[in-house]
C-alpha cells in the first residue's frame, strides 16, 4: 500500500476526489444480479448519449448483470481518479482509456490479464489484427479494442478551388507549396486573412498525437530496441516541416492545448486542419458540408497515428471478471461495433461490422470515412510500456518550444531525449 502510494505520487486528498465524484467503487450483489461500474471519458456528450443507449441495451438482454457507466472527466481527470483508487481499493469493475496506460497499470497490477477469455472466445477472430499491438505488453492481453481510428488532414474544397488548388497534396513539398497557395489576403487589406494551415499548440497529448504520424512519416522511430529515442532523424524532419509551414506564414497556431477545436477551420480562416473521424458527427450537427479529407502527406513513407481507446478489466473476483468480460465481448461484437461507429464516426474494430450494410451505406455518405479506412494499414500505435507518459511530456515540451520558436528541431529534441533518459534511468 505505501509502496504503491509512493509509485504513482497520489495523496489521500486525491482518493477524497474520487468520492466527491461520485464514482462509487465495486458495488455488491443483489437479488443475483452482479452490478459493475464502468468509469469512461468519452466525449463529446453526443458520443456519450450513444454509449449510454448501448449500455442500456446490454442491461435488457442481460439481467443477471447491471453495468453503470460514468463518466469521470478527460484524461487529465480521470488519471488521477484511476491512480487514487488504485492506491484506495476503491477500483470500478471495467476502465475506458487510451491504451498508452497500459503499461503502468499492469505495473500497479491493476488490472487482470486478458488471455484465457480472448482465446476462448468466438468473436475475437473477427478483430481487427493490426490493433493486437495496443493489447499487447510483456507477452500478455491486457484490454480489448473499444474503438478506433486515425489522423488525417481535413480541408475545405471551396478555398483549395478559390486558391486554384485542383490536386491534394501527398508529400511534404507538396504540403508545403499547398499551404503557402491557400495564404491569402483576400479582402485587400494588406493583411492574411486566410492561412493554409492550423497546428496544435501546447505540450499535451494532442499535439504529440497529431505530430506522431510526421515523425513516423519522417522515417523516425520512437524505440530502437529497447532503447527510447525520441532524438532521431525523423524527430527533427517532422519538426522542423511544422517550423516552416510557421516561419512563411502558411500555418498559424491554435489556441495554447486547444489544436482539436475547430472554429477556424469552420470559419475558414484555415483551409486544412489535422483531426479524425470523430469529426464526421460535429460537422454533421452543425450541418457542415464543405470538407474533405486527405491522408497525411508522406515523408519518406505513408504513416499516421492509431487513436481510440481501451477497455481494462480491473482486478477483482471471478464471478465479477466474468460478468465483466460478458460485457467486454458485448463491445467487441458486431452490433455494437456497428452502431458505435455510425453513432460517433469512430472506426469499427470488427471487421464485419465494416462490410454490413448499414456501414457501407454510411461510408457511401461520408465518402471521407474510407481515408480513414485505407490508411488504418499505415497506421502505428503508440507505446504502452509504463514510461510512455515521461516519453509524451518530453516530446511535447519540444515541439512546443519549436512552435513558440524559442528552439531549433535539433536543440529542442536533444534537450528532451537528456530529461528522458534521466526521468526513465
Amino acid at each position: 500500500m505505501n509502496r504503491l502510494a509512493t509509485k504513482v505520487g497520489i495523496s489521500i486528498a486525491l482518493i477524497l476526489l474520487v468520492i466527491i465524484a461520485g464514482c462509487t467503487p465495486t458495488q455488491l450483489d443483489v437479488n443475483g444480479v452482479t452490478h459493475l461500474t464502468l468509469w469512461h471519458g468519452i466525449n463529446p456528450p453526443p458520443n456519450r448519449d450513444v454509449f449510454q443507449k448501448l449500455v442500456d441495451k446490454f442491461n435488457r438482454d442481460h439481467p443477471n448483470i447491471a453495468v453503470e457507466s460514468l463518466y469521470v472527466g478527460q484524461s487529465d481527470r480521470q488519471l488521477p481518479k484511476i491512480l487514487a483508487a488504485i492506491v484506495g481499493d476503491a477500483k470500478p469493475d471495467l476502465f475506458w482509456f487510451g491504451p498508452m496506460l497500459t503499461g503502468q497499470l499492469v505495473d500497479l497490477d491493476a488490472i487482470e490479464p486478458l488471455d484465457k477469455w480472448w482465446q476462448q472466445s468466438t468473436i475475437t477472430k473477427d478483430i481487427d489484427p493490426a490493433l493486437l499491438g495496443s493489447m499487447q505488453f510483456e507477452n500478455h492481453l491486457w484490454s480489448i479494442p473499444f474503438g478506433t481510428n486515425n489522423i488525417g488532414i481535413f480541408y475545405r474544397p471551396s478555398l483549395f478551388a478559390a486558391a486554384g488548388i485542383e490536386n491534394i497534396p501527398t508529400n511534404w513539398s507538396e504540403l508545403k507549396a499547398t499551404a503557402k497557395q491557400l495564404t491569402r489576403d483576400t479582402d485587400g487589406d494588406g493583411k492574411i486573412d486566410k492561412h493554409g494551415m492550423i497546428l496544435p499548440l501546447g505540450r499535451g497529448e494532442w499535439t504529440v498525437f497529431t505530430w506522431l504520424p510526421f515523425m513516423w512519416s519522417g522515417g523516425g522511430e520512437l524505440k530502437s530496441g529497447k532503447t527510447t529515442t525520441i532524438d532521431n532523424p525523423g524527430s527533427i524532419a517532422a519538426l522542423q516541416l511544422w517550423q516552416d509551414l510557421l516561419q512563411d506564414g502558411s500555418a498559424i497556431l491554435s489556441s495554447p492545448e486547444r489544436g482539436y477545436e475547430l472554429d477556424n477551420f469552420l470559419t475558414g480562416k484555415v483551409a486544412m486542419q489535422l483531426t479524425g473521424p470523430w469529426t464526421f458527427g460535429q460537422l454533421a450537427g452543425m450541418k457542415v458540408t464543405d470538407y474533405a479529407v486527405m491522408p497525411i502527406p508522406a515523408g519518406t513513407r505513408s504513416a499516421t497515428s492509431m487513436g481510440g481507446e481501451s477497455l481494462f478489466m480491473m482486478k477483482n473476483n471471478l464471478h465479477h471478471q466474468q460478468a465483466a468480460w460478458e460485457f467486454m465481448e458485448y463491445v467487441l461484437s458486431q452490433n455494437f461495433q456497428t452502431q458505435w461507429a455510425l453513432g460517433t464516426g469512430y472506426l469499427p474494430v470488427n471487421l464485419k461490422s465494416r462490410t454490413e450494410s448499414s456501414y457501407r451505406d454510411y461510408v457511401s455518405k461520408i465518402p471521407a470515412t474510407q481515408v480513414f479506412l485505407d490508411q488504418a494499414r499505415d497506421a502505428r500505435s503508440r507505446p504502452i510500456e509504463p514510461g510512455y507518459s515521461q516519453i509524451s511530456e518530453q516530446l511535447g515540451s519540444a515541439i512546443e518550444s519549436v512552435l513558440l520558436n524559442k528552439s531549433s528541431p535539433q536543440a529542442a529534441l536533444k534537450a528532451a531525449q537528456s530529461k528522458l533518459d534521466l526521468s526513465l534511468n
